[in-house]
């Protein structure tokens, strides 16, 4: 109520609500097995072609996978990812679409994954 003469306002209690929250799901997921496979090789300084001969020796026997077989692909030249558009990868051999060579020396690893 209020009474204007006096100045005094009464005001009822105050409502205090609890607000309902939806129920919480949680999904838990196992992550994936997920395999990693490497090709290192080192250019020469004058080819553009690298096949699984051209894998580093020290390392053992290196393959690279078929495309089709593995779910990602990324080619690191001298350290740098290279964009997809630069190189093609087919069963046993890499194949450059760049102009230039990589320099004599310049490590090569192409990463492929399996998910």
């Amino acid at each position: 109520m209020k009474n204007i003469e006096n100045n005094v306002v009464e005001l009822g209690a105050p409502v205090i609500t609890i607000p309902s929250l939806p129920p919480r799901i949680i999904r838990n997921h196992s992550p994936k097995k997920v395999k990693v496979f490497e090709f290192y090789a080192i250019s020469d300084g004058y080819s553009r072609i690298f096949n699984e001969e051209d894998g580093v020796k020290e390392l053992g026997k290196q393959v690279i996978l078929d495309p089709c077989k593995v779910s990602y692909m990324n080619l690191f030249l001298n350290g740098v990812l290279q964009p997809k558009e630069s190189y093609v990868v087919e069963s046993g051999v890499i194949k450059l679409k760049t102009i230039d060579v990589p320099t004599k020396g310049a490590p090569l690893i192409l990463q492929m994954i399996k998910v």
